[in-house]
């Protein structure tokens, strides 16, 4: 999708949009993975070369100010966080935004105050088929500005074909997360429908499935977590697998391969479509593009990383942990959170306690070389290349390297200027 959205500019940067234009320019198809790089002398900054608002959050980013310029004189709500980056929200707060609900669905301001003139904002994770009605019974109009991303609605209708096919919905995602919550009620209006977290889960659920585990303990096993009337005995016999969008896609791929390779196993087929629907397509591009940018980047060989993004957001979490598997790396929501180069705080996403460490930067290379300490720097898909152009700057500032910087960047200004 190349639809060019109408974004604030102060969630652009100078840096960054840069970087980004000139890296379009030169690679129109989007085909070369390799980072980008910022060269400071004795240290270099790699950026992945995919990163940031994708199509989803720009749309809905886009809808929401539009929503604020087209009803000045309105009451404008946001069924809950619009996307999970604070200082995107923050700012829609700033202007007359009132939120309705956490992000766990705990109530802000009861429902029975809307009126029908109210204007309330859906967010891009979508929302359950539940709400949709409440909103609709009282007068909302709730389409009029919907930001449900397009690829969390093919989710919905990939499912919703399936259940006509007769298959069951698994669904690869964290249960208490807004957008599986809104696949598992848009899901289970159409097929009897679960939620599987990880692996670990999908083998758990294989097991009862080939009749290992007694299909009498899944419903136990599984609580909350499947919809009204679910049979384990009944409903295992046909299964796809869709996805919360911003999962691993590598992890949703495995998942599907080992339940698709169960099924072939224990009903005896040579025809996996049988009893296991291929449903791939459901991956979200830019949560899969993201990833494997962040691979390209690994493999550039990093000193310590730096992940921009909202501490409740489920893919700067994932790129996280594909990260800490090479090389110690800080999730952080903004540049303030890196104090100096004696200390960074920034969230454990095992514990999702906020802490502080020290001495974080690396004096020398990890690996005894020579050459410059390089860091590695991406972001989630829900946050500004703002933030990641204030990370940069600030992290430049600390070592000195301001003067660096503009210099840093003539390569791409360069690329830029031929291209024109």
């Amino acid at each position: 999708m190349a639809r060019e959205f109408d974004i604030p500019l102060f969630y652009r940067s100078e840096i960054i949009s840069t970087i980004k234009k000139a890296r379009k320019e030169s690679d129109r198809y989007r085909k070369d993975l390799s980072p980008s790089s910022l060269d400071l002398g004795d240290i270099e900054v790699r950026i992945a070369r995919h990163f940031g608002f994708c199509f989803g959050v720009e749309n809905a980013i886009e809808i929401a100010y539009r929503a604020l310029d087209e009803n000045p004189d309105k009451r404008i709500f946001l069924l809950s966080e619009m996307i999970h980056n604070p200082h995107v929200n923050e700012d829609l707060i700033s202007r007359g935004i009132r939120f309705l609900m956490r992000t766990d669905g705990t109530t802000l301001i009861p429902f029975s105050e809307l009126k029908p003139e109210d204007i309330v904002i859906v967010p891009a994770f979508g929302t359950t088929v539940e709400m949709f009605k409440d909103l609709e019974s009282r007068g909302i109009q709730t389409q009029t500005y919907n930001t449900t991303c397009p690829f969390v609605e093919k989710v919905w209708n990939r499912s919703e074909q399936l259940g006509q096919k007769g298959y069951t919905i698994i669904i690869h995602g964290r249960a208490r997360h807004e957008e599986t919550r809104a696949t598992f009620s848009h899901a289970r209006s159409s097929a009897p429908s679960l939620v599987i977290q990880d692996m670990e889960e999908a083998r758990e659920l294989g097991r009862f499935i080939s009749g290992e585990r007694p299909s009498s303990e899944l419903l136990d096993h599984f609580s909350g977590r499947y919809s009204p009337g679910f049979d384990p005995d009944k409903d295992l016999q046909r299964i796809g697998v869709v996805n919360q969008t911003t999962m691993l896609a590598t992890e949703t791929h495995e998942i599907s391969e080992y339940l698709k390779g169960i099924m072939a196993s224990h009903f005896g087929t040579l025809e996996p479509g049988d009893r296991f629907a291929d449903t791939r397509d459901t991956l979200c591009y830019a949560t899969s593009e993201n990833q494997q940018a962040l691979y390209s980047l690994l493999e550039s060989d990093g000193d310590v990383a730096i992940i921009v993004g909202g501490y409740n957001s489920s893919n700067t979490s994932h790129l996280v942990e594909l990260c800490e598997r090479q090389l110690p790396t800080f999730y952080v929501k903004d540049e303030k959170e890196i104090k100096g180069l004696e200390e960074i705080q920034h969230l454990n996403s095992h514990s999702g306690e906020v802490i502080t460490t020290r001495d974080w930067f690396p004096k020398s290379r990890r690996d005894g070389g020579n050459g410059p300490i390089r860091v590695l720097i991406s972001a989630g898909a829900s946050c500004p290349d703002a933030l990641v152009d204030r990370v940069v700057s600030h992290l430049a500032g600390l070592l000195g390297r301001e003067d660096k910087l503009l210099e840093a960047l003539e390569p791409y200004r360069a690329l830029l200027t031929e291209s024109n």
